[in-house]
């Protein structure tokens, strides 16, 4: 029956299956039985039978049901029987105890080794006989003994001297009115038994005959094992066959794994098998049932086939490239690649370089991976089934090789068996049917020919995967606006148009798609056709280190390697990729060779060179016959070299990454000539066949293709002073240069124009380009170029310098920095890591240069990026903007008490949108509502993943809480926990909140709107928000507010609830006075303690005020807790919880918080305030702020001085801050991120000149508690 058309009936026959009624009284008894069945060894030389065939029949003579089927193969044939004096059954009586039987009597399918044992017939039955056995028969209404045995049953040679001849004529006669079938014999000739000569028969005490029955014995227990393994695969089969012809099966006879098996054995045994089940199904007159299970079951065959010619594809591999060496088995060196979900399908413009770096910033912390054989499976909380998968990764990260492993383990059934087929394709094959038509179900047939040899064309019915790998090469035009809609299967039309089709969901809807791309290239497919994005990512760093360990078995040798890559940055970055790590090991492994105690390349330029010499060596020793320390550029070589650099640069500005014969023919590269190149520079330019031969170049690696064309560039320059980066718009012809030494001006027309590429894409070209310049490499490159002086180097690197000075570009200025170190120039950071070392490096006075070389340091250094404490470098403005890459590439960012303002708000909002960050401590800085809603925009991105946001002490009102409500309402909020603390929300602003709370994208599980002015209507609101969103919060933090019991019990009854998960309520220090606004809720009333008191210091206005005096010393009795030789003293009041105070001073004084237990007696630093870690201080002169603390001041970023300062400490959080109050506004100064582990004590400490005008500054000196 046709494949296509089965489809239309296949319901009408299933519901004539499942409603069909069994006219039959009994089943017929089905036996297929082996030779096993048989019984025991019989010797009837005396005529003994152990059964009487003749009652045997009598006892059935109108039996209802059929005889027994045999199917026994040609194997159980039984021994050797010596019927020498056997007795005669007559036959003929035998049957005619059952003329009338109504149905068929036995079916032998009995194969040759069926057969009885060997049997004399010296004194054997007359043909008489015979005829009256047959006579018997022409009265039968059912088909006789159906034989299929097939000529290779006859018997075993028999010398028949005395044997009476039969009349064959006679027989057939006896046949021509038999009403049923006569006996077909379908056995095969292995049936026929040994030569045999009766003419001597041996003894039965014969030692011969003794040693066959010994034999028989063996025989007998084989065969009934053997008996036993045939009906059981019989039975299995056709208990599948049944479970195919149901009507409620959905699948195909399903593919099995064996053991020790021989499958191919198998499969072809089940094939016959199928045949012969075919066969009866025919005879039976199930014609449509018999096509049905052929259909069925020619899919199996046609999926065993796909998955055979896919494993022969897939499970070898070549490191490196195709023609490299001898494959590898890819199951033997796959190594799980590392593949994050997230993201969307949007392109990333940055050129690889820039990503890869990125990459290998990121810390290890926990994302969302996912395993390569689960790319479909719905993620746990997810209800709609993915259709359509994204996997994003620069060049040579293992894409191909992903999705290659992906349907390997397919087709070896370990995993995704409930995929019935596969389809593999490349953009590189399809981009060459551009101008040709075909319908899908043609296209499928055009790559996998399985199918169409099945003739399957509706693909509807099965469970399809459609792999596309490489996106970024495609050269289709992909437009998912224009391009018109088609949903047959079977109607041609263009590739693009059928590829725009299928990914749109408007093609075959049931199939699932896998895409690969390079990130530049995701774009090209819409973001709502595409339902899981995934990214693979590089080697780890320990994968790396594995890596070079099973590369070089040598323990030492791979020591020194894994040192020398991590000391070098850029080898070390690079390596993130799988193939630079070959390419890095196969020049180590010639270095280290041919060059022992040498130098090892340490940067990428000297890398390539490196590599590039190896591939000539190998030329050279491969194809001319030469050895290793021969001269190996020769001009052949020299030739081939030109070509592929030629090819490289003028592809490269063309964005071509892949090429096909027209290209080559553009850059005036013949196609045999191509292939001679790939065949030669294996390990650099590599020749790909697609279906039908048709030819594809490209460089193993885009690296590879854009150091070619730097070195194409220079070589072009040194040996003709031509200038190849000069503008072709603007002149016809590239220009000249008669001055070789112009190549500084090169350098400077290279650096120029690599920053003006918004994406970077020449970074790599130009880091190669500048190396290339250094005398090591023009003594590797020997032979190939001009000997040039290396004075242009030092100009080029004082050019970057200041390009770097003056560029406020961070992520250009990096690449100049990889450019200095190609030009082995490491001045400008070697300076600031000093400054670094020594603990002197003020960034008050950084330059541009500096402030850059600082990011690259930061990002470069072998440190954790995890956390980013701003402070540690500068609180400032300032310093966050120029420090933004190092805060995008952190995965926790401490900003919190940092002065930030307005100006920072837009930048945090981008980095938000495009980083990784997890948590971000904006505290203590001035936000306010305008900040919050420029904020807003980058929680709302798709890109987001901060789970923890921090903005206590941020200046925000009720309208921030509108903002925040539509950030916890986006579906992309990937929030858990939020501290808006000591914000004046109030009670409008909870409600703000409510509609984000509510939904159910909110995912908070921690809220602390401790300190917000919070009475029983904002309880309230939180209860309802609650009861609609109950399932994540579980810690709501209320303390110091004025809820009241009313507002308290809303939120205590959901403890109860079940279906809340609240566990924590904090309701601690509430009450009216928590109404004020600001942190004055928090104000505590001081006293000053003259026990503590220094005598020098007077303390006045109810010991609320305290003045540094120069006359005689105050008339203090003695005490322990005095202070003998500072000017300080204490307050009498212990600090708990939260504390807030103000102070006027006057003169120079110290304002500071301290443990009790600071040292008292004496007049070391370590006594004063600030010095030691028992106190924190703030210093205040009329000349500005400074804070200290064990032992190290700091000051604080210039601003007008106010003579009133407020002092706010969070004991349980750690936190003591400092701020200028003016015009009734908080100012903020500095604040102290610690943990305090005793009581704290408000003091105060005075300067005591000793110089006259420092004395007479000191006198007079004063500090006032003032009523909050």
């Amino acid at each position: 029956m046709d494949q296509c058309r089965e489809h239309e009936s296949r319901t009408k026959l299933q519901r004539k299956i499942k409603h069909r009624k069994r006219d039959s009284p009994v089943p017929s008894c089905v036996s297929m039985e082996s030779d096993w069945s048989k019984g025991p060894h019989v010797d009837l030389k005396d005529g003994h039978h152990p059964v009487d065939p003749k009652r045997s029949l009598q006892q059935r003579p109108h039996s209802p049901v059929s005889s027994s089927v045999s199917m026994q193969s040609e194997r159980s044939k039984g021994p050797h029987v010596d019927f020498k004096r056997e007795q005669r059954c007559d036959l003929g009586k035998i049957l005619q105890q059952r003329p009338h039987s109504s149905v068929s009597s036995s079916v032998s399918m009995k194969s040759d080794r069926s057969k009885g044992p060997h049997v004399d017939f010296k004194h054997e039955q007359s043909p008489d006989d015979a005829r009256k056995v047959r006579q018997q028969q022409q009265h039968s209404p059912v088909s006789s003994s159906v034989s299929m045995q097939s000529e290779r049953s006859k018997g075993p040679h028999v010398d028949f001297k005395h044997e009476q001849k039969s009349d064959p004529g006679k027989v057939r006669q006896q046949q021509q009115h038999s009403p049923v079938s006569s006996s077909v014999s379908m056995q095969s000739e292995r049936s026929k038994g040994p030569h045999a000569d009766f003419k001597h028969e041996q003894k039965p005490d014969d030692p011969g005959v003794q040693h066959a029955q010994q034999d028989q014995k063996d025989l007998d227990s084989i065969f009934t094992k053997l008996e036993e393994s045939i009906i059981s695969f019989v039975k299995d089969e056709l208990k599948k066959f049944q479970r195919i012809l149901s009507p409620d099966d959905s699948a195909g006879l399903e593919s099995e794994r064996a053991d020790g098996e021989d499958v191919e054995e198998r499969r072809s045994s089940r094939e016959s098998f199928l045949k012969i089940t075919l066969y009866f199904l025919r005879r039976m007159k199930e014609k449509e049932l018999a096509d049905h299970l052929r259909s069925r079951t020619h899919n199996t065959v046609c999926q065993y086939k796909l998955k055979s010619s896919l494993k022969t594809k897939f499970q070898c591999v070549f490191e490196g490239i195709a023609k490299a060496g001898n494959p590898t088995l890819l199951n033997q060196i796959y190594t799980e690649l590392y593949i994050t979900e997230g993201g969307t399908a949007e392109a990333s413009d940055e050129h690889e370089v820039r990503q890869i770096e990125t990459a290998s910033r990121k810390p290890d912390r926990p994302e969302t991976t996912i395993r390569q054989e689960d790319i479909f499976t719905v993620s746990p909380g997810r209800d709609k089934p993915i259709r359509t998968v994204l996997t994003k990764g620069v060049a040579g990260i293992g894409k191909t090789v992903l999705t290659q492993k992906f349907t390997l383990d397919w087709a070896e059934d370990k995993v995704n068996q409930d995929i019935q087929f596969m389809f593999p394709f490349t953009f590189r094959e399809l981009n060459v049917l551009k101008e040709k038509e075909f319908s899908l179900v043609e296209l499928v047939h055009h790559f996998f020919t399985e199918t169409k040899e099945a003739g399957i064309c509706s693909f509807e019915d099965f469970q399809v995967v459609f792999i596309f790998d490489g996106l970024d090469e495609c050269r289709l035009p992909l437009d998912f606006h224009k391009t018109k809609i088609l949903t047959d299967p079977r109607k041609s039309t263009s590739v693009d148009v059928l590829l725009t089709n299928l990914i749109r969901g408007k093609l075959l809807p049931s199939a699932r798609l896998w895409i690969t791309t390079r990130p530049a290239a995701a774009n090209q497919i819409l973001s709502q056709c595409v339902h899981r994005v995934t990214e693979v990512r590089g080697f780890t760093d320990p994968q790396k280190e594995e890596y070079f360990r099973k590369r070089f078995k040598e323990k030492e040798q791979a020591n020194r390697i894994i040192s020398h890559i991590n000391k070098s940055r850029s080898l070390h970055i690079m390596c993130h990729i799988p193939v630079f790590c070959w390419i890095t090991a196969t020049v180590l492994e010639d270095v280290l060779k041919t060059r022992e105690g040498g130098a090892l390349p340490k940067t990428l330029t000297e890398m390539y060179i490196h590599f590039l010499v190896v591939q000539a060596k190998m030329k050279k020793v491969k194809y001319d016959e030469g050895t290793e320390i021969d001269q190996h550029w020769s001009p052949e070589s020299k030739k081939m070299i030109e070509s592929l650099g030629k090819l490289a640069f003028d592809q490269l500005q063309k964005g071509n990454l892949i090429f096909y014969e027209s290209d080559l023919t553009e850059c005036g590269i013949d196609i045999r000539a191509a292939s001679v190149y790939s065949g030669v520079f294996t390990q650099i330019f590599k020749e790909e066949r697609g279906l039908y031969q048709n030819k594809v170049f490209c460089f193993i690696h885009l690296s590879v293709q854009e150091f070619l064309a730097a070195l194409h560039v220079h070589l072009t320059f040194i040996n003709s002073g031509v200038n190849m980066l000069e503008d072709q718009m603007a002149s016809k012809k590239p220009k000249v240069f008669k001055n070789k030494s112009s190549l500084k001006l090169l350098h400077q027309i290279a650096v120029d124009k690599a920053l003006q590429s918004p994406n970077g894409h020449l970074d790599l070209f130009l880091r190669f380009f500048l190396g290339l310049s250094l005398p090591s490499s023009q003594n590797l490159l020997r032979g190939l170029q001009k000997t040039v002086g290396s004075e242009s180097n030092q100009k080029t690197a004082k050019y970057i310098k200041k390009k770097i000075n003056d560029n406020e570009a961070t992520e250009q200025n990096i690449n100049l920095f990889h450019c200095l170190n190609e030009l082995n120039d490491c001045s400008l950071v070697e300076e600031i890591q000093q400054f670094l070392s020594s603990g002197s490096l003020s960034t008050d006075k950084l330059s541009s240069a500096q402030w850059s070389a600082l990011v690259f340091i930061l990002l470069s250094s072998d440190e954790d990026l995890d956390i980013f404490d701003l402070k540690k470098y500068s609180a400032s403005e300032e310093a966050f903007l120029r420090l933004l890459p190092v805060v995008k590439a952190s995965n926790r960012a401490l900003l919190g008490a940092c002065n930030l303002s307005g100006g920072s708000w837009k930048d945090l909002s981008s980095i938000l949108q495009f980083s990784s960050l997890k948590e971000l401590d904006l505290s203590n800085n001035d936000l306010q509502d305008s900040g919050m809603l420029q904020l807003s925009v980058g929680l709302k991105s798709a890109h987001c993943k901060l789970e923890i946001l921090r903005m206590a002490v941020c200046k925000l009102s009720w309208r921030s809480s509108e903002a925040l409500s539509t950030v916890l309402r986006s579906e992309s909020c990937s929030l858990r926990e939020l501290d808006l603390s000591n914000n004046d929300l109030q009670d409008s602003g909870v409600r703000g909140l409510l509609a984000g709370l509510e939904s159910p994208h909110c995912k908070l599980e921690t809220l602390s709107l401790s300190g917000c002015l919070i009475r029983h209507d904002g309880c309230a609101s939180l209860a309802a928000a609650l009861r609609s969103n109950p399932s994540h919060l579980r810690k709501l933090d209320l303390s110091y507010n004025h809820p009241g019991d009313s507002g308290v019990g809303l939120l205590s009854t959901g403890l109860k609830s079940p279906l809340w998960r609240l566990d924590i309520l904090k309701v601690e220090n509430c009450g009216e006075q928590r109404l004020k606004p600001g942190l004055r809720k928090y104000a505590c009333e001081l006293t000053l303690d003259r026990n503590t008191a220094h005598r020098k210091l007077k303390l006045s206005e109810n010991d609320r005020k305290v003045t540094l005096v120069g006359e005689k010393e105050q008339t203090y009795p003695n005490h322990a807790d005095r202070f003998d030789r500072r000017e300080q003293l204490l307050c009498s009041n212990r600090l708990t919880g939260r504390c807030y105070w103000e102070v006027e001073w006057r003169g120079e004084v110290d304002i500071a918080v301290t443990y009790r237990g600071i040292k008292r007696k004496g007049n070391s630093e370590d006594c004063r305030f600030g010095m030691n870690d028992q106190s924190w201080c703030l210093r205040c002169s009329d000349g500005g702020f400074s804070v200290c603390h064990n032992n190290k001041i700091r000051s604080v970023p210039p601003s007008s001085v106010s003579n009133r300062v407020a002092v706010y400490v969070d004991c349980p959080a750690g936190t003591l801050s400092f701020y200028r109050v003016s015009s009734d506004k908080l100012i903020h100064l500095h604040t102290f991120d610690t943990s305090f582990t005793e009581p704290l004590y408000a003091g105060f400490g005075f300067v005591f000149g000793l110089g006259v005008e420092s004395l007479m500054l000191s006198i007079d000196s004063s500090v006032s508690l003032c009523s909050v």
